[in-house]
């Protein structure tokens, strides 16, 4: 099993910046492609960034400049920088951790990120 753990949101202005945090533990030996969603009121789940096969980068096209996607393997952390936050970012925010072997998604429990004046 692998658990992750989301850390960072809350609120902020818009025009500002928040860095999330996905702690990656247990069989993290047997994961790849880590990435984040999130999910606004009302609407479907979306790909926010993500890293994919090693270290090729995918982001939405709503986020680019203006997110970016790293990690620390030591830590076996992801990290996700927000800047220049708009009032539409808001929703909560997920890790993500896709299985090599046979593509089993693994999700964290959120973060919540309110953009607002």
């Amino acid at each position: 099993q692998v658990q992750l753990v989301e850390s960072g949101g809350g609120l902020v202005q818009p025009g500002g910046s928040l860095r999330l945090s996905c702690a990656a533990s247990g069989n993290i030996f047997s994961i790849n492609d880590m990435g984040w969603y999130r999910r606004a009121p009302g609407k479907e789940r979306e790909l926010v960034a993500a890293f994919t096969s090693g270290s090729m980068t995918n982001y939405a096209d709503s986020v680019k400049g203006r997110f970016t996607i790293s990690r620390d393997n030591a830590k076996n952390t992801v990290y996700l920088q927000m800047n220049s936050l708009k009032p539409e970012d808001t929703a909560v925010y997920y890790c993500n951790a896709r299985r090599y072997y046979d593509g089993m998604n693994y999700w964290g429990k959120g973060t919540l990120v309110t953009v607002s004046s």
